[in-house]
């Protein structure tokens, strides 16, 4: 499961006493929000696309924020595109709704 994943990792690296857990759904930035009664530009998301040569690239953004589609293409020289869901949990080790850097496949 990947928030066991992504606790392990934390846990190795001596920060799993500041992960924030919810009984609520925080499958989408609107309900991470709702659930810890912050604003959206307050949760991170990660967003995932298609590199250049095939790879996956994670991008942490703000909640309330979008990605500017000449900006990833002047750092990446491709255009952006999402994985789609089962390439984001074969390639980056966590599903849509809980993805995030930590525990991430290399």
């Amino acid at each position: 499961m990947s928030t066991e994943r992504a606790l392990a990792y934390l846990r190795e690296k001596g920060y799993d006493d500041r992960v924030i857990t919810s009984d609520e759904s925080t499958g989408t930035v609107a309900e991470a929000a709702s659930a810890l009664g912050v604003t959206e530009g307050e949760i991170a998301k990660s967003l995932t696309f298609r590199g250049k040569e095939g790879e996956a690239i994670l991008i942490v953004v703000a909640g309330d924020k979008r990605i500017d589609n000449s900006k990833f293409k002047a750092t990446f020289h491709t255009k952006a595109k999402m994985l789609k869901p089962d390439e984001v949990v074969e390639e980056i080790g966590h599903a849509i709704g809980g993805v995030t850097p930590f525990g991430a496949k290399e």
